[in-house]
């Protein structure tokens, strides 16, 4: 019965559906990226504080500006379609340069990982997962690492007036893993 089964066309053709089924599946979802990591440990910037200076006799403290990086706003991860923590920050270099850095960045791995800056209002639950492509964003690039230290160039030129959230968004199914308010700093 087997071997007259495997001489007619339409089984030559079941199997080749089925295979091509499963590769095309294999290849869009990437489910062996739910049980790998990428890590990555890349050098932060090291954030110089501005202290106050002392006043004299009863006049108002002046904070100065410093010289080095200064931080301009930051926010902690929310989870959405998986669980995400860590930290967010965008850092003014000396250069007067920008950069948005992932601190200890913990999600999941998943396929086509982009970190952008948006303007929408992080939410938490799932009425969150899928507002930060229907507004302004800027793309930083893809994910680096789903754990560790990262850091991403902001485009010169890019205005961060309104931008005030960061998402890990996956560009294949248009929902955000996990996104971080951003709260300058002050």
């Amino acid at each position: 019965m087997r071997t007259r089964l495997l001489r007619k066309p339409l089984t030559w053709v079941a199997v080749a559906v089925v295979g091509a089924g499963t590769a095309f599946g294999l290849s869009w979802f990437q489910p062996w990226k739910l049980v790998t990591d990428t890590e990555v440990h890349e050098r932060l910037t090291a954030i110089e504080s501005a202290q106050p200076a002392p006043s004299p006799s009863g006049a108002p403290a002046t904070t100065p500006t410093p010289a080095g990086p200064t931080l301009v706003s930051r926010g902690e991860f929310v989870s959405h379609e998986h669980d995400t923590s860590g930290t967010a920050r965008i850092v003014r270099g000396a250069d007067g340069r920008f950069r948005l850095e992932l601190v200890g960045l913990a999600t999941s791995n998943g396929p086509d990982l982009h970190v952008w800056l948006t303007d929408q209002p992080v939410r938490t639950g799932p009425s969150g997962w899928n507002v930060f492509d229907d507004g302004r964003r800027v793309r930083l690039g893809p994910l680096k690492g789903n754990r560790g230290d990262q850091a991403y160039e902001v485009p010169a030129g890019t205005d961060l007036t309104g931008l005030t959230s960061v998402s890990i968004w996956c560009e294949r199914f248009a929902v955000s893993f996990g996104a971080a308010p951003l709260t300058p700093a002050g």
